[in-house]
Parts: structure tokens; C-alpha cells; sequence
């Protein structure tokens, strides 16, 4: 369906019937409920707080278990709270938590794959796009070029791509 037919459609609904509808697809489908949960009581801090303890269990679990070091685990947040169009400040600090809490967990390794370098390098030209785009450069300059620091430091094979992308909050 077009999305000009579904708004013809919509307009032929009487209020009611649009009103079932609504409550039918929230009690049905647990994106809806999410969606509109988010909408009308945001709690942005406790949601970036909560993924932030998730992803850090991830590198760095409380109990005896090996780490996972799953990186996918803040890619869903950060795509999930991108589709719910999360206040921007909120949703970088978590971007660039997610690359400093992996690169914290990269410096008590020996060794670390190519393939962690590039997911992580991935993840700050997302975050480092995502704060231009949204005009929030001056809140997170300082911590996008600790980030590249880090990757010196750490003597990464692609540092010189953070460096890079650093080069223009200069």
C-alpha cells in the first residue's frame, strides 16, 4: 500500500475505528508499544544508562565469566535508539562510550584482530558524523580526540583513519 492510500484510508476511518486500530497494533506489536512509550515518557538517561552497563558487562562482566566483547550488542542500542530519534547529546555520549569502554577493554589485551580496529573505526566515523550532523561539535571534541589518542597509544593499525576524521574537529 502507497503511503497516499494508507492516508486516504486513514482519513475514511471514523475516530473510533482509528482508535481501535491504534490500541490493536500497541497491544499486538512490541515496536509500537516501544515507540510509543519512548514518545511519551522519554527517559532518555535511564535508557543510556541501562544500554551503558549492558554494553560494559559486555567487555568487562561482573561475575567470573570470560568476557564476550560482542560489539553487536551497541550496535542494536545505537541503531534502535537512532530509529526512536533520541536527543542527539544522549545518543553521542553513548556512540562514543561504546568505542571508549571497547578501547579500554583493547588496551588489557595483547593482541587485538583487524577486524575490532575496523568495527571500532566504523562506530567513531558513525559517531563523528552524527555529531556534525547535529551541531553538537563543541560537546564532544574533547572526547573524539581522546578516542583517537587512545588509538596511538594502543598502536593501532588504522590509527591514522582516526586520525584523520579528528582532523576536523581541529
Amino acid at each position: 500500500m502507497s503511503k497516499r492510500a494508507f492516508k486516504k484510508y486513514l482519513k475514511s476511518l471514523k475516530k473510533k475505528d482509528l482508535e481501535d486500530q491504534l490500541t490493536d497494533l500497541y497491544e499486538r506489536f512490541p515496536e509500537v508499544k516501544t515507540f510509543y512509550d519512548f514518545v511519551f515518557n522519554p527517559q532518555e538517561e535511564k535508557l543510556v544508562r541501562e544500554a551503558k552497563a549492558k554494553i560494559s558487562k559486555e567487555y568487562f562482566p561482573k561475575n567470573r565469566r570470560k568476557a564476550k566483547g560482542r560489539r553487536s550488542v551497541a550496535h542494536k542500542y545505537i541503531r534502535h535508539f537512532l530509529k526512536l530519534e533520541m536527543e542527539p547529546h544522549a545518543l553521542a555520549d553513548l556512540m562514543l562510550y561504546n568505542i571508549e569502554i571497547a578501547q579500554a577493554f583493547a588496551e588489557e589485551k595483547d593482541k587485538i584482530t583487524p577486524a575490532f580496529e575496523k568495527s571500532m573505526f566504523n562506530s567513531f566515523e558513525q559517531a563523528t558524523e552524527f555529531i556534525i550532523s547535529n551541531g553538537i561539535v563543541s560537546e564532544f571534541a574533547e572526547r573524539i580526540h581522546r578516542i583517537t589518542e587512545a588509538t596511538l597509544r594502543q598502536n593501532w593499525g588504522i590509527s591514522y583513519k582516526f586520525e584523520k576524521l579528528n582532523d576536523r574537529f581541529l
